[in-house]
């Protein structure tokens, strides 16, 4: 289900995420040739509905008007079958970026294969582009904390997240062969992320090497330390909603926010005395009572964390999670 190309057809030029479809009809991993080797890769639509990637990847292209590319690049477009319905995935299909790992489905085989061919040309960097649904600043994801992973996620951003958990996405995989980050570029098609990440495309693409990260600008680093997911059989909703779980209708103001312990995510439904959600940390096991406690009909948090990802997109919720929560980490030397 992987179609390799060394060009790109015309039409891309333009063409919408909803159209892409008609050009590509499925994930496609385009070499494009540059001045130097080896190749920058770069993904773009694992999940359908953020669609920066691909706007940021066409204005590179098109401010190079037909001009040689400095650094070879390895574009690999993902789902574009999800993109045509502005859907992170369709039902049936996994998530793109939570099929990096052993699996034994079609779409295993195609992201290992990706990965031995950059593992055969020497991938220099790899830059997989999201975005998010709630409001976040824009920043990067690293899954090791050598100097050349920060360097890479600093040229796009002082607020670098790292993360092991999960270790089934584009990033975490890249990592163990190359210097790896994921772009999180704030609102999915938003012009001023877009621009900001084709900068960071055209400045990676002329960089000669990444050993050591520029100490100049303060760096801001967090850890992941757990996911919040509402389980299946919990109702949730915003504002007056009759649930289980009632959360703000800005709730998404929190993220990147270092809260204290006591602060108040959500009310509770008159008679619902739990806790209401799942909170795993990085090896699987389960914390819930480590950050939440009920209090009345509010829960409320039992200790300092910053959260990152929270958004009142239900579909969202439903098929990723609630958010992730964070601790501040000290700055590498």
């Amino acid at each position: 289900m992987l179609t390799i190309r060394h060009d790109l057809p015309p039409e891309f030029a333009d063409c919408e995420a909803r159209d892409l479809h008609r050009i590509l009809r499925e994930p496609t991993l385009v070499h494009l040739p540059g001045a130097q080797e080896p190749p920058l890769f770069v993904s773009i639509l694992l999940h359908g509905n953020e669609i920066t990637g691909l706007l940021a990847v066409q204005e590179m292209l098109r401010r190079r008007a037909g001009r040689p590319l400095p650094r070879a690049l390895t574009l690999f477009i993902g789902n574009v079958a999800a993109a045509r319905y502005c859907q992170r995935y369709l039902p049936g299909q996994p998530d793109y970026n939570r099929i990096w790992c052993s699996g034994r489905d079609q779409e295993h085989e195609m992201t290992r294969e990706v990965l031995q061919r950059m593992r055969a040309r020497g991938v220099f960097a790899a830059i997989d582009i999201h975005n998010n649904t709630g409001r976040n600043p824009r920043y990067t994801i690293i899954a090791q904390r050598t100097p050349a992973h920060l360097a890479l996620a600093r040229q796009f951003s002082h607020i670098v997240v790292y993360a092991t958990c999960p270790d089934t996405t584009c990033t975490y995989a890249f990592a163990r062969i190359a210097p790896a980050v994921t772009v999180e570029a704030g609102i999915s098609g938003q012009d001023e992320g877009t621009l900001h990440v084709a900068d960071y495309l055209e400045t990676c693409l002329h960089l000669d090497r990444l050993e050591t990260a520029d100490n100049d600008e303060h760096l801001s680093l967090f850890h992941t330390v757990a996911v919040v997911k509402v389980p299946w059989e919990r109702s949730f909703g915003f504002s007056d909603a009759d649930v289980d779980l009632r959360f703000h209708s800005e709730i998404d103001r929190y993220n990147f926010q270092e809260l204290e312990p006591g602060t108040c995510l959500a009310k509770l439904r008159p008679g619902v005395d739990s806790i209401c959600l799942d909170v795993r940390e990085s090896d699987g096991s389960r914390h819930a009572d480590e950050y939440f406690a009920v209090h009345g009909d509010e829960l409320r948090l039992t200790r300092r964390v910053m959260p990152a990802m929270l958004t009142t997109d239900e579909d969202i919720i439903r098929m990723d999670c609630l958010c992730y929560l964070m601790e501040r980490m000290p700055e590498p030397l």
